[in-house]
């Protein structure tokens, strides 16, 4: 399993969620096979996404994807402040 581990600013949590459901990215059909969306207690303004994929190449593809066509666009990703910190993570157990 592995986990592409997402963390950004973002200007409103309420915002960013409706872009976040609007799937830009086609979750599903880039492979990912569950995610986990948190917020830090101290900081209503950051958010951490972990998206789950079986395949290692899935998770560097939707990187790429997120970081062409929707990071660069204010349209597409309206809340987001600043560049996301990014990681793919493999599971160790």
């Amino acid at each position: 399993m592995y986990t592409l581990h997402i963390e950004h600013g973002i200007k409103d949590f309420a915002l960013w969620k409706q872009a976040f459901d609007r799937d830009p990215v086609d979750r599903a059909a880039s492979g990912v096979v569950g995610h986990r969306i948190s917020r830090p207690v101290d900081d209503a303004h950051y958010v951490v996404v972990e998206l789950d994929f079986e395949d290692l190449s899935q998770a560097e593809q939707l990187l790429a994807n997120l970081k062409a066509n929707v990071w660069n666009s204010s349209a597409v990703s309206p809340a987001l402040q600043g560049a996301p910190q990014t990681r793919i993570l493999e599971s160790a157990a």
